[in-house]
């Protein structure tokens, strides 16, 4: 985990923050293009197996951009957009998909998306508010990662395979650390939210008594 748990947002930008075209957001761009074949390999083939594969692989690719886009220097405006929608699109499709067909007990998955819409609406009123971004914990990066083994586990113990009942083990196994990380993450977001705008707050009458 971080020291410095508050991105700051003023300043010059990277150079190339601009740019589209970069590897990082075309996988982010497939990621989403992925989504509605998830759901039809869930509801209109039927095979649990082929979609819990395909959304472990979608949960997967998020390390893969985030690596990409620090340690080659692809960074961008659009990335920053694109990325977090993607993950949250594939937490509400993929987790409301695996509970509308019936893999996962509806308290736990409730019980993630719970967290999720709050933790959305929070970002965006912070973000109205002037607030900086907030970087995400090491407990929510955890808890994010276990979920994502967690539910397409779910969702392969419903397919008639001889390796179900295994599944249905790891995803208890991943599921229960993973709740309960994103909850104590959760916890954490509110201090760091409120230090997040009280920042953001002085840099905009910082920048409004420069400008005066």
């Amino acid at each position: 985990m971080s020291n410095v748990p508050v991105a700051p947002t003023g300043g010059v930008d990277e150079a190339g923050e601009d740019r589209i075209l970069t590897i990082p957001n075309v996988i982010s761009l497939i990621r989403l293009l992925c989504m509605p074949l998830f759901l039809y390999l869930l509801f209109g083939k039927d095979d649990a197996l082929a979609a819990a594969v395909l959304m472990g692989a979608l949960g997967a690719t998020d390390w893969v951009d985030g690596y990409i886009a620090r340690h080659y220097h692809q960074v961008s405006k659009l990335g920053k957009i694109l990325d977090p929608v993607a993950d949250r699109l594939l937490f509400f499709i993929g987790i409301g998909g695996i509970l509308a067909y019936g893999a996962v007990p509806i308290w736990f998955a409730v019980m993630i998306l719970v967290r999720e819409v709050v933790v959305a609406i929070t970002t965006v009123v912070l973000g109205a508010m002037g607030a900086r971004r907030v970087d995400v914990t090491w407990f929510g990066k955890a808890g994010t990662f276990c979920l994502m083994v967690a539910f397409p586990m779910f969702l392969a113990s419903e397919a008639a395979f001889s390796q179900a009942d295994a599944c249905r083990v790891i995803a208890w196994g991943f599921g229960i650390p993973g709740l309960v990380l994103s909850y104590y993450s959760w916890a954490l977001y509110l201090p760091l939210g409120l230090k997040a705008l009280e920042l953001g707050r002085a840099d905009r009458a910082a920048a409004e008594a420069a400008a005066g």
